[in-house]
């Protein structure tokens, strides 16, 4: 497992650990660091499965994302138990954030925040819900928006809901985006008790994520499996299929599934954005103005690769025994690349930290985009520091040339 793969995996064990203490519930697909370049597929059309028994609340489905296969996945709407009375789902969300697509987790609270203005349907129109109530202990359906047998559950009743919001656009922001914002209300809900997924939900996004056939790629962006009566239930008389969908075609530089790539590399290609030079050609092993024996090979430290976050820059790599170098700068380049991996470890620990509090407190939409583009500048400026650091002792290992051509061979 490479250091990268690592230190992910340390945080969001941190981050389950913090959630559960603090809620109780453990907290679920963490959003720490979940960002892509390029916009997840539409909302796909389908019916919603009946509800198996009083007190399950509906959960829409949504676009995840899996850094392993590098795609999309779809996560199958379905009916879950609340982790207690009076507790309502609000939906996470995909957000544009200035150079990404940053994901906004889901939580249970006794209010409903904000989620985007996405249409997910079935009581989530875009602001609020309009799928139920609790009163008291119980909680009361609204048949107009849900499938409910009235012979198995009786707390039922009928309001009529006038959706204006008829897009299937799946995230806020950015170029062809939902483009609303919060409301005062929706920000307090975010700041009032609430708590993570349960256990239920966590179980059931791992299937999902493991079901080749709901990644993106595969259905083009119409689920075979759209939703589910139950958590995990993928198959059976509760499994719904999409009715519309099908007209996503991820990029076809996404990258490999290759975790060792980093989102910048895979995601912001010349395909993607046309006013951004291409990765190849910006490689510090394609680039013919290299200094030679710059040490590394092809993991040279003199990347010129543009991050936006310190989660994404590789490790730097000790380089290569030369025997055409000296000793001496061979010590000062192990040396350097120790510093510059503690100071990327550093960097990225205190990032990640940012990220979690922003997490467990809700922050809002701006403060979380304002944070990711310090994040930004924070990692652009160590890695053009630590250019600038290899590129000084590789001055200093090769003398100029003009200083051979003119020294005198001989007396006349």
């Amino acid at each position: 497992m490479s250091w990268k793969n690592v230190m992910r995996l340390a945080v969001v064990a941190i981050a389950l650990m913090g959630g559960m203490a603090l809620s109780g519930v453990a907290s679920a697909q963490v959003g720490i660091g979940i960002s892509v370049g390029f916009a997840p597929p539409e909302i796909p059309v389908y019916e919603q499965p009946i509800c198996p028994g009083d007190g399950y609340l509906w959960t829409p489905g949504y676009w995840a994302w899996d850094d392993d296969s590098q795609d999309y996945y779809w996560v199958p709407g379905t009916w879950v138990l609340a982790p207690e009375p009076g507790y309502l789902w609000t939906a996470g969300y995909w957000g544009w954030g200035g150079s990404a697509f940053f994901f906004h987790e889901g939580y249970w609270g006794p209010q409903i925040g904000f989620y985007g203005g996405i249409n997910y349907g079935f009581g989530y129109f875009g602001h609020g819900y309009e799928g139920g109530r609790w009163e008291h202990d119980h909680f009361y359906y609204n048949r107009e928006v849900n499938r409910i047998d009235d012979r198995e559950i009786r707390n039922v009743y009928s309001t009529r809901v006038d959706v204006r919001n008829e897009s299937h656009v799946s995230f806020n922001g950015g170029n062809g985006g939902i483009n609303v914002r919060a409301s005062s209300q929706e920000e307090a809900a975010a700041r009032d008790r609430h708590v993570g997924m349960v256990s239920a939900q966590q179980e059931h996004i791992q299937a999902a994520r493991g079901n080749t056939q709901l990644r993106a790629s595969a259905n083009h962006g119409k689920p075979p499996i759209a939703a589910t009566s139950r958590p995990g239930a993928f198959s059976g008389g509760g499994v719904v299929a999409a009715r519309s969908g099908g007209n996503y075609n991820p990029p076809a530089n996404r990258g490999p599934q290759n975790t060792e790539r980093t989102n910048a590399e895979r995601n912001n290609t010349a395909a993607n954005n046309p006013n951004r030079p291409s990765n190849e050609t910006n490689r510090a092993e394609n680039n013919p103005n290299r200094p030679p024996n710059a040490g590394g090979g092809g993991n040279s430290n003199n990347r010129a690769t543009t991050y936006s976050h310190s989660r994404d820059v590789p490790q730097h790599s000790a380089p290569q025994v030369d025997t055409n170098a000296n000793q001496k700068y061979q010590q000062q380049q192990q040396k350097l690349i120790q510093k510059q991996n503690q100071d990327h470890q550093k960097l990225q620990q205190q990032q990640e930290q940012e990220h979690q509090r922003a997490t467990q407190h809700n922050a809002p939409a701006p403060k979380q985009q304002q944070m990711e583009q310090k994040h930004q500048q924070q990692t652009q400026q160590m890695e053009q520091k630590h250019t600038q650091q290899q590129q000084k002792i590789e001055q200093k290992a090769s003398p100029p040339q003009h200083q051979s051509e003119s020294k005198p061979h001989g007396k006349p």
